[in-house]
């Protein structure tokens, strides 16, 4: 069987999307899934997404790691959205349905995507590092020399020592100034560095509000692969109203054969 495939990224943050309103993608298929995002031997992406459809909203992702596993993906909820748009399934806004639930989006007139991402109401401040749930699990750590830090090396043996099997994305930043970070994420899933994080960014956005490093309620993050921007406000303790915003850009598509 023949499917077609379409390529997003958001930041250098990639993906394979299927239009599998149709039900027709072997979802179970693990393997599959491992093969496709290999970038040797398949497509290559940092994740694959399914778009379906849903009774309560308009459409439903389904995002799949590079290792077949499932979670929430900022940036590849945001590429979501452009790509329901290019199947015209909404215009310009949505309410779709994810791993941690409903969220909305609009893409803007500069072909950007904000996102509302879900409400935060607990964020863990240790004496070296911050860790919070943004869809995700995150441990954000403040670093210098962020250009040249082993990110691979550190995030591997955080990701895996201090939070074993479920493990955690690991978000090493440097401040540039009042509102603006550098980043560079080791996500769990891949299993390897990505140019950027959606979830990622936003989780850093949260901590360097919450431990003081900035006053503002919009955060900019410079990613490798690209830069975001994350706004929020801050209701009784809870971020609330979190949106994240930045590139999702279509790449190519083509097919591939399943048995």
């Amino acid at each position: 069987m023949s499917l077609n495939f379409f390529k997003y990224q958001g930041a250098g943050n990639d993906f394979i999307f299927i239009d599998n309103r149709n039900d027709v993608f072997p979802k179970d298929n693990a393997e599959l899934i491992i093969h496709l995002c290999d970038r040797h031997f398949g497509i290559g992406a940092d994740g694959l997404i399914l778009i379906e459809n849903d009774i309560d909203s308009d459409f439903k992702m389904i995002y799949f790691n590079a290792d077949s596993s499932q979670t929430m993906c900022g940036n590849g909820a945001r590429c979501a959205v452009a790509f329901a748009k290019k199947l015209g399934i909404i215009n310009s806004s949505t309410t779709f349905t994810a791993y941690d639930g409903p969220h909305h989006a609009k893409v803007n007139e500069d072909n950007t995507v904000s996102l509302e991402m879900i409400d935060v109401d607990k964020v863990d401040v240790f004496e070296n590092h911050v860790f919070t749930n943004t869809g995700t699990l995150h441990h954000i750590e403040l670093v210098d020399d962020l250009q040249n830090y082993p990110v691979v090396e550190s995030g591997r043996k955080i990701r895996n020592e201090v939070y074993g099997k479920e493990g955690s994305n690991i978000n090493f930043i440097q401040q540039v100034n009042e509102n603006t970070f550098d980043i560079r994420t080791y996500e769990r899933g891949v299993e390897n560095e990505t140019l950027a994080c959606g979830t990622g960014v936003t989780a850093a956005a949260i901590a360097v509000h919450k431990i003081g490093k900035t006053s503002d309620t919009t955060v900019n993050l410079n990613a490798v692969g690209g830069n975001l921007t994350v706004d929020f406000d801050v209701i009784d303790g809870i971020y609330k109203n979190v949106i994240l915003t930045g590139p999702a850009q279509f790449v190519f598509q083509g097919t591939f054969e399943i048995s």
